[in-house]
């Protein structure tokens, strides 16, 4: 339980730094990135693996460049959840939201020691 709250907090912080460095992207007030990180592991576990079998034809077709519109969507999704907390100006400002925060989160991973 202590691990999750963890993974949690590090996720807000990770989704806070996303929103420093892209302005076509706004989280307010920043309590809310703790919110906005419990809405986006749900969809992650349930709304992307449908998505992801769905598209899965045009994934192939693309060489799995379409799992990056996936990501967008599902930060699109996040979007329309929260309101006024969480926005994006659209499309090309969620992928480039979802690429950062993929980027973001590796590094952290591999600055993270493995704690199991």
């Amino acid at each position: 339980m202590k691990s999750l709250i963890i993974k949690l907090l590090i996720s807000a912080l990770v989704l806070l730094l996303g929103d420093f460095l892209m302005d076509s992207v706004t989280i307010s007030p920043y309590y809310y990135a703790i919110i906005l990180a419990v809405i986006l592991g749900v969809l992650n576990s349930f709304a992307k693996p449908i998505l992801k079998i769905l598209a899965f034809p045009l994934t192939i077709l693309t060489l799995g460049l379409f799992s990056f519109v996936i990501s967008a969507c599902i930060i699109l999704l996040a979007d329309g959840l929260m309101g006024t907390h969480f926005e994006t100006t659209g499309f090309w400002s969620a992928l480039g939201f979802s690429l950062l925060i993929s980027i973001l989160n590796t590094i952290v991973d591999m600055l993270m020691p493995d704690r199991e």
